[in-house]
């Protein structure tokens, strides 16, 4: 008998009665650091993959904001660019505009008014307690005095919204919330317009995950449901569309997921969709799972080696695997797998 047939044959008779024992590869300790094995400790299983589907990752609702300009000008000095992070406050670009400068005179002459009307007002009120002038003049008087103190007022608080300098013209784009600048227009010496956007940002805490959830699955994945991406990120989701598109045969499924490293908005992603896991399932590293024989496997740590253990397949997804067959607790290998495979197809099992 060959010994992959050998092997085959072990591994077959494993699940027909508990009472034989799964074949063991000998390993002794240096051969372990030699082939650089590690081990790590089967968990339950609380969710298992049960789709991975093609999604794109979008700014969450509320989470992007367009930073606009209040006066038309040019851009004289540019501080951020699409992809850097920024504060709340930060300074974005500075813009030189004619209308400020329009403003501030405008803003000085008011002020003149002003002073000019509140000269008048006491002077009236003067009139008036000496019997002079009748009280309708000095009415009269206080509403040109509130008028004039209004005027100065609404010009002042542009400029100051603006972060303008009535001196020099010059105002200052800044980022109203902290996060990530996704896209801007922005170039030293162009036009831009009054209320135009020169600078998008996206809150840098969470990020939406949007993707086609097949007819088959609506109605399995639910809000609350686990997501997961690539480098371990995981989400929840949010809300699963319950209309289908006639094209597609699919309906919209959004999550939601935290800022992490490489999730930049408008970026084609993988996600994979967690559902109740079965009874008994574990979680193991999709490292862990080598084939023999036809038969799934893993290898568990032994008193002498590594025991070869058949399992199932439950589902598979990203890095991680739900198998049953594999108690929890157990130690199941994840590094040096194929250096094991390669031993116990040359050799047979057992001592």
């Amino acid at each position: 008998m060959t010994v992959s047939a050998y092997l085959f044959l072990a591994l077959a008779l494993v699940p027909a009665a508990a009472a034989v024992a799964a074949p063991v590869l000998t390993v002794s300790a240096a051969q372990q650091r030699q082939l650089g094995i590690r081990t790590i400790v089967v968990q339950p299983a609380g969710a298992a993959p049960i789709a991975t589907l093609p999604a794109t990752i979008a700014p969450p609702p509320g989470a992007r904001v367009a930073v606009s300009a209040p006066f038309p000008g040019v851009i004289r000095q540019s501080f951020a660019v699409s992809g850097q992070a920024v504060r709340k406050g930060e300074a974005l670009a500075s813009v030189f505009s004619r209308e400020v400068l329009e403003m501030g005179a405008e803003l000085t002459r008011a002020r003149a008014r002003g002073g000019v009307a509140k000269s008048a007002a006491a002077r009236t009120d003067q009139l008036v307690r000496e019997g002079i002038a009748a009280g309708a003049r000095a009415e009269e008087a206080r509403a040109a005095l509130k008028e004039a103190d209004a005027d100065v007022s609404s010009r002042s608080r542009l400029l100051g919204l603006a972060n303008a300098d009535p001196a020099t013209g010059l105002y200052v784009l800044r980022a109203p919330i902290a996060g990530r600048v996704s896209s801007t227009t922005v170039q030293i010496g162009s036009a831009i317009d009054g209320m135009a956007a020169p600078f998008i940002i996206d809150a840098a805490r969470r990020y939406a995950v949007e993707a086609q959830l097949p007819e088959r699955l609506v109605g399995q994945v639910r809000v609350g449901d686990r997501i997961g991406l690539a480098g371990g990120v995981t989400g929840t989701v949010t809300s699963v569309g319950v209309t289908i598109d006639p094209q597609t045969r699919s309906a919209l499924l959004k999550a939601s997921v935290p800022a992490a490293p490489g999730l930049v908005t408008g970026r084609s992603i993988s996600v994979a969709l967690f559902g109740p896991a079965v009874a008994g399932a574990v979680t193991i590293p999709a490292s862990a799972i080598a084939r023999i024989g036809g038969r799934t496997i893993v290898f568990t740590q032994a008193a002498n080696g590594f025991a070869i253990r058949p399992v199932t397949l439950v589902s598979a997804g990203g890095t991680s695997a739900v198998v049953t067959g594999l108690p929890a607790g157990a130690r199941v290998v994840t590094s040096g797998v194929s250096e094991l495979k390669a031993m116990g197809l040359a050799a047979p099992a057992g001592n």
